[in-house]
């Protein structure tokens, strides 16, 4: 299993409703795919420039195919990353 956490911050405030827009197709798009197991996006309440997404995919195979899938290539990469500072976060679930 693979755990992806990513930080962006719009980089102006004028674009904050397009990324939002944006973000909701890519997540349900991504969704979509083989070994998707979560695609999550949270916009904050505390800083309104500032989206999280949680991610959870079957594999490392899984997420690669993500990286060239429609989501990915038409929608994040050419059209939400010029628009954010971004900070990924490849993580470990803790459990107690």
């Amino acid at each position: 299993m693979v755990y992806v956490n990513v930080v962006l911050t719009v980089k102006s405030d004028a674009d904050v409703p397009r990324v939002r827009e944006l973000l909701s197709e890519q997540a349900r798009l991504s969704r979509a795919e083989p070994g998707c197991l979560r695609f999550e996006v949270y916009h904050s309440e505390n800083d309104p420039r500032t989206f999280l997404l949680v991610e959870r995919w079957e594999s490392d195979a899984a997420l690669d195919v993500h990286r060239t899938a429609h989501a990915y290539t038409t929608v994040y990469h050419p059209q939400v990353l010029p628009l954010v500072e971004r900070t990924p976060h490849r993580s470990q679930l803790v459990s107690g």
